[in-house]
């Protein structure tokens, strides 16, 4: 059986490389974008990608993690958001439905929790 495949959107790259580390260290397959426009290139062309994980702030790009979740869920319903931010607290109206949100600095409990509920 195929691990599931989770998306890591960060802008700043020692918290991604952490972020994946971590995931991949509990037995998932990650993939990586610096930013919103790259992440959605890569859901273009990876259908199997199951999970989103993203930081609310990417300065680069056409939009921001909010928006990227947006973008996601109208797009691939089925995908599993996951949002974090050290700085912005988003109400649940603004994000989309079923979106986990992870304050900053997030333990690698509460990711791999998600995650466990997500396989």
């Amino acid at each position: 059986m195929p691990k599931m495949l989770v998306l890591a959107v960060e802008d700043e790259p020692f918290i991604r490389m952490s972020t994946v580390a971590m995931i991949e260290d509990a037995g998932y397959d990650v993939i990586e974008a610096a930013e919103a426009d790259e992440a959605i290139k890569l859901l273009e062309t990876r259908p199997e990608i199951r999970v989103v994980f993203s930081d609310i702030e990417l300065p680069a790009g056409s939009m921001d993690g909010l928006k990227l979740m947006h973008a996601v869920r109208e797009r691939w319903p089925p995908v599993i958001l996951i949002l974090a931010s050290g700085r912005v607290s988003p109400s649940v109206e603004e994000m989309p439905s079923d979106t986990v949100f992870l304050p900053k600095p997030y333990r690698e409990e509460d990711i791999l929790n998600v995650l466990a509920k997500a396989a």
